[in-house]
């Protein structure tokens, strides 16, 4: 173990007004990070933001923004600067899916999850590797999901967004050994978040057993204090993963195509 001090560190966590981004917001105070909150919604960046700050005694800047454009990262540090806030650790957390039939989707609502979960993230990631890299104890956590192990039907845009992610991530953690910079993409199951709300289907699940985001921070958190820790990790739901290693492509495909299916019809 060679655990990371957070004091005197800054941390931007995108997607930070529920779920897993307050999560990671609320246990990175409670090491002692300071934090940029970043979403859309100003009223509960600022309230959590006060809270951490009479709570933690760490200094929270709240920023309602729309990271849905190509350009989010640069945009974003070039803001920071300019108010003097250079941070030192980065939890691109933001992103949503969908879960429907790919000829029912909305084609502009499939560009803009792809703009957010991987344009976006790919732009906040390079705008900020150097500076992270130069600070000698950086951090980069990135979400992907259980379900960028194998294809998705009936979410498979989401699904194929979060694939990369998990690629992207792990590549990065090879090209940041030995820098000081901790890369890591987190690969959580079905969460009590607002994720499926969202998605627009309480069924996505497929019946799984949901983890708190509280539980996921802490395992993320966790696997980061190892040296060397890994490049990714699964938090929980690993049965889908598994079986992707074990199973030929098309059966898994076929499987998850048959869950999909009659978690539709009961959900």
């Amino acid at each position: 173990m060679n655990a990371i001090d957070y004091r005197n560190q800054t941390t931007i966590v995108t997607g930070a007004s529920s779920g897993l981004g307050e999560a990671f917001a609320r246990q990175l105070a409670g090491r002692g990070s300071n934090l940029v909150l970043v979403a859309r919604r100003a009223d509960r960046l600022e309230r959590l933001a006060d809270e951490l700050t009479r709570a933690h005694g760490v200094t929270v800047t709240a920023l309602a923004r729309d990271l849905g454009r190509s350009d989010a990262g640069r945009a974003l540090r070039a803001e920071l600067e300019s108010r003097g806030i250079y941070a030192t650790g980065l939890v691109n957390n933001a992103g949503f899916g969908t879960h429907d039939p790919f000829g029912d989707e909305d084609p502009e609502r499939l560009q803009s999850m792809i703009t957010l979960n991987v344009a976006a993230l790919v732009d906040l990631s390079r705008a900020y590797f150097e500076p992270l890299t130069a600070a000698g104890n950086g951090v980069l956590i990135n979400t992907a999901s259980m379900l960028g192990y194998q294809p998705m039907p009936y979410m498979s845009t989401y699904g194929a967004t979060k694939a990369f992610v998990l690629s992207f991530t792990e590549g990065l953690w090879e090209e940041a050994r030995g820098t000081g910079l901790r890369v890591l993409a987190i690969s959580p199951g079905a969460m009590d978040s607002e994720f499926f709300d969202a998605a627009g289907s309480q069924s996505a699940d497929l019946g799984t057993k949901r983890i708190s985001p509280e539980a996921v921070v802490s395992i993320a958190l966790k696997s980061l204090d190892r040296r060397p820790g890994p490049p990714s990790v699964i938090t929980n739901g690993r049965s889908l993963p598994l079986a992707s290693r074990f199973l030929p492509r098309q059966a898994v495909v076929r499987l998850i195509g048959a869950l999909q299916r009659r978690a539709m019809s009961h959900g």
